[in-house]
């Protein structure tokens, strides 16, 4: 396997790698084996492409960062339009330092429970920050950048990752491109989560586009406590992304909170510090390893551990 791709700049964004050049650092991250089975399913082999060596820390700097040419390429920002978005954190951070990095103002809602680290993250780049009630969960940090946007229409874009095509087609040109050549072609199953929908219909499609039989592996994160980032979509009233293209998945793993902090207990002691989510997705890998014995599992690092200090993720370790 080749730890390194080199997936090329679309030409279209050209001209703004040129204008911002620290926008060559997101993408093209590094693969790396993770080795905590390997006694145990020794004919396994497990990869993870570390998502939180991209300069805002996360996975969300990929999809973000081409939303946010694209509008520019439309003319949807640039003329003092404000960039408005929910997230429960990790795409704010890249919508603050994006917006920073091309002097575009930004807002960003988040519900009151997100991290202090994110929510100092986002206001470090200048962004104005927005709270909403954390018991009415993720869902209402949504509807409330909804509501902002359509009594403000002319002051804000609303980014809407939720729905905006180009989150999802970002993976679909990038992290699943990169994950074809680092494997040489041999994944045969990708483990994601769902919080927008983007990374897990954007990989799926184009790994079932170039690879007969790969399979597509959802975690299924539990209602509460919950895990930050992801979406059970279980409940009645649960917003579906509208990008998501649920035809991609072939199985689901549920995954608890417990689950996801063993799981990065695990990587730390491997000397891998990722956050929950990635926790969550290693469990799902683990669930994955049991049941096929053999192949090539390839997941993702979402993002780095030190974004959980604040929530009691590592406390007793």
């Amino acid at each position: 396997m080749n730890p390194f791709a080199s997936i090329p700049i679309e030409p279209r964004y050209a001209e703004f790698h040129k204008k911002y050049p620290a926008l060559d650092l997101i993408g093209n991250t590094r693969m790396v084996e993770i080795l905590c089975f390997k006694e145990e399913f020794p004919e396994v082999r497990v990869y993870a492409k570390a998502e939180y060596t991209n300069p805002g820390g996360s996975l969300k700097d990929r999809p973000v960062r081409r939303m946010l040419l694209e509008a520019l390429i439309e003319g949807k920002i640039g003329k003092g339009q404000v960039v408005l978005d929910s997230s429960s954190g990790n795409a704010g951070i890249a919508y603050a330092m994006l917006g920073a990095m091309m002097n575009v103002p930004v807002q960003i809602v988040v519900p009151g429970n997100a991290s202090k680290e994110r929510k100092l993250r986002i206001k470090a780049h200048g962004a104005t920050l927005i709270q909403t009630d954390p018991l009415e969960g993720y869902d209402e940090a949504l509807r409330e950048g909804h509501r902002i946007a359509d009594r403000e229409p002319d002051i804000y874009f609303h980014c809407d990752q939720y729905a905006n095509e180009h989150n999802w087609r970002s993976h679909y040109e990038t992290t699943a491109p990169e994950i074809l050549v680092q494997t040489d072609g041999r994944i045969t199953h990708f483990v994601g989560g769902i919080g927008t929908g983007g990374t897990i219909t954007g990989v799926g499609r184009r790994l079932k586009k170039d690879i007969s039989g790969v399979e597509i592996v959802q975690i299924i994160p539990e209602d509460f406590p919950g895990i930050e980032g992801l979406k059970p979509l279980e409940s009645p009233g649960d917003i579906i992304p509208k990008i998501l293209d649920q035809s991609v998945v072939d199985q689901k793993v549920r995954v608890s909170s417990m689950d996801a902090a063993r799981m990065c207990a695990i990587l730390a002691r491997y000397g891998i510090f990722a956050g929950q989510s990635s926790g969550a997705y290693l469990h799902g890998v683990y669930e994955t390893a049991r049941r096929i014995r053999k192949g090539v599992i390839v997941t993702l690092l979402n993002d780095i551990g030190e974004r959980y200090m604040s929530t009691g993720l590592w406390e007793a370790r």
